[in-house]
């Protein structure tokens, strides 16, 4: 009796599944029918009202509705800078503000927008735009070449050709501190053309970054950006006598002790130290050397610590007088920390330092003070033995600089105990991270 009942199951489970789908069916349908009689009952929507000009946003003409239909194109955008070219060029003043916020939005996707906004030559209007008197439109102008000039030596060139120097303001102290930021940071992109055919060009904008570093109600991003920009026309000669013309040493080494802004101080001055006018301002100014002795004790700022001993280096070069100032600041004892614990390149420029004062001291030793290692050429016979004794020499000194030093360090942490297993460690450790 089991088995015929079976098949009756099969066909009633059946029937019931095509039941259920075909009331799940018309379900459906009867309330998309009711959607669609509810739809036809209401009223067509408002028209969309732009709350700042008070004006609709639909397309009220026949050209309107098709500029609508481009727009939502793939090629909107080239569209949209279209018709932002024709308002730049022959539009009002107000309708050239609406083209120069556009074109900075576009200017913003990608190299190849920027490139083409060129062609069809924005940046000459924009530029004369920079040279308004009212503020509100000089900045937007300013914002839309800063995206231009991202990334395109081109546009920058332009820049300079369009006149973008003599748009710029005389007297930054009157600006408020957002556009000065916002003239510093286009400085710095047009700054990139020092390294360039066009280097001689750069060079017409130190006058304005220098102001603008040195007004007094700068914020560390806004000098950072100028230093920034004097570190790229620093690198190239040319351009260093111009600088130090401007009395920027100073302003480099009173910002070289703050330690937000001091790599990018420390890079122009290497830059600057290397000519003849650059180091002499250096020698004679106050901060020098004990500003920069200060920096090669910042462990934190490896960085920094290369640049200063670089440029302690240049000055310290066959000259005795700067030898003998650095000393009397103390130079020897941080020379010999930075060779132990400082980076490689530190570790080089420090051994190199303390090798010139050893010379010094032997040449002032006499005949009769004791065993001369007199200079000799590189590769003579007898060369490589008094670089031994020189090692042995250095050595003796650096492992008897840092027994002081911990010594010191341990006394001040457990008042005056022995230190002789102290001693026996330091005595027992090699200088292995000099740079010979």
């Amino acid at each position: 009796m089991s088995a015929p009942e079976a098949p009756k199951r099969s066909d009633s489970l059946a029937n019931w599944f095509f039941t259920y789908t075909k009331l799940r069916f018309l379900t459906r349908m009867r309330r998309l029918l009711c959607l669609n009689a509810v739809r036809r009952q209401q009223p067509p929507p408002e028209k969309a009202v732009d709350i700042d000009t008070g004006t609709d946003n639909q397309p009220k003409t026949a050209e309107d509705v098709h500029m609508a239909g481009k727009l939502e194109g793939p090629d909107g955008w080239m569209v949209a800078l279209q018709r932002s070219v024709k308002r730049l060029h022959f539009g009002s003043w107000e309708e050239k503000e609406v083209a120069a916020e556009e074109i900075k939005k576009l200017a913003e996707q990608d190299l190849k927008r920027r490139k083409t906004m060129a062609e069809l030559g924005v940046i000459p209007p924009l530029v004369a735009m920079v040279g308004s008197e009212v503020v509100a439109r000089q900045r937007l102008a300013v914002r839309a070449l800063i995206e231009l000039a991202n990334g395109s030596l081109t546009n920058k060139a332009l820049m300079m050709e369009a006149g973008i120097i003599s748009k710029l303001p005389g007297n930054v102290e009157v600006l408020e501190e957002t556009a000065r930021q916002e003239f510093a940071q286009l400085l710095l992109s047009v700054s990139a053309l020092a390294n360039t055919q066009l280097s001689h060009t750069s060079a017409r904008i130190i006058p304005t970054v220098v102001s603008i570093l040195e007004s007094s109600s700068n914020t560390i991003a806004t000098k950072e950006l100028c230093l920034s920009a004097l570190c790229n026309l620093s690198s190239v000669l040319d351009n260093c006598r111009i600088l130090i013309a401007t009395g920027v040493v100073n302003t480099l080494t009173r910002l070289a002790s703050v330690k937000e802004v001091s790599e990018k101080s420390l890079a122009t001055l290497g830059n600057l130290v290397v000519t003849s006018a650059g180091r002499k301002a250096l020698e004679h100014n106050p901060n020098v050397p004990e500003g920069l002795i200060e920096i090669m004790t910042w462990e934190e700022k490896p960085k920094c610590q290369e640049l200063s001993a670089y440029i302690l280096m240049v000055l310290a070069h066959q000259s005795s007088l700067q030898r003998q100032k650095m000393a009397k600041a103390g130079i020897v004892q941080v020379l010999l920390e930075l060779a132990l614990l400082g980076s490689p390149l530190a570790q080089k420029r420090a051994a190199k330092i303390l090798q010139w004062f050893k010379d010094e001291r032997q040449m002032k030793m006499g005949p009769h003070s004791g065993p001369q290692m007199g200079r000799v050429s590189i590769g003579s016979p007898v060369n490589e033995r008094d670089v031994d004794e020189g090692k042995k020499l250095l050595k003796r000194i650096l492992q008897q600089s840092l027994y002081k030093n911990m010594e010191t360090i341990t006394r001040r942490a457990n008042g005056d105990g022995d230190s002789s297993k102290l001693k026996a460690l330091v005595i027992s450790s090699s200088s292995k991270s000099l740079p010979y």
